[in-house]
């Protein structure tokens, strides 16, 4: 067991480190928030930062706006903050969707769904004329790794990981929708691989890889402030 002083020590740096990485993720937010107009339709991600992006989309006291929410989570928080919500039947083509990421590669392949929401996530990003990843430091990596969230059919779900092995459930709820919530934990050599033999696997609802020509643009956030990257889906 390390000496007191030395657990001191180290107590701070960890205090530290989270603190800056908020600090990241409210600015990453506040810059995805200035790219929001009156009249848009936005679609809101769900997780850490995109709780930052709210309260930021909410001071900028837009008019008109017509959100759709990938979660409950983010459904409550919007509201709560007097955002307009809407079901996306109802909203239609959405101008804009913003959400964060759990990892960031170099050629903008991402993985998804650490709050268990990464289906509705993938229809709200396909349903957005642009959409904005937005995340921290810290999620920008060399190489895809292990876990990719994965939403399962309930029936059958032991064959559905068999086929998919290495893979196991998650000791979380179900998704929004009812499916079964697991990850894939193997390796990630070639992420379009591994996305299309995801999606082939029978009781697979959806997974967490997003390829990059469903990107149009990543922001990310670190020590020299807002880095924008351009994504493969066009603009506009």
């Amino acid at each position: 067991m390390a000496p007191p002083r030395a657990t001191s020590r180290q107590q701070p740096s960890r205090l530290s480190d989270d603190a800056e990485i908020a600090a990241y993720k409210r600015a990453v937010a506040r810059a995805a928030a200035e790219l929001l107009e009156d009249g848009m339709r936005v679609g809101l991600g769900t997780g850490s930062t995109v709780a930052h992006l709210l309260p930021a989309i909410a001071e900028r006291g837009l008019t008109g706006l017509c959100c759709v929410a990938t979660s409950p989570a983010t459904e409550r928080a919007a509201r709560a903050l007097e955002l307009p919500i809407g079901e996306l039947d109802e909203v239609g083509e959405l101008d804009v969707a913003i959400d964060g990421a759990d990892q960031i590669d170099p050629r903008g392949w991402l993985v998804k769904g650490g709050g268990g929401a990464h289906t509705r996530e993938k229809i709200v990003a396909v349903s957005a004329r642009r959409f904005v990843v937005i995340a921290s430091a810290e999620k920008a990596v060399e190489r895809l790794a292990a876990p990719v969230p994965l939403e399962l059919v309930r029936f059958g779900v032991q064959r559905t990981l068999h086929s998919l092995a290495p893979a196991q459930l998650r000791g979380v709820p179900r998704t929004p929708d009812g499916g079964v919530i697991a990850d894939y934990l193997g390796p990630i050599d070639d992420p379009a691989e591994l996305a299309t033999r995801l999606s082939a696997a029978t009781g697979v609802v959806e997974h967490g890889l997003f390829a990059p020509e469903m990107v149009s643009v990543i922001l990310i956030a670190g020590a020299l402030g807002v880095e924008h990257r351009a994504g493969a889906k066009p603009e506009g």
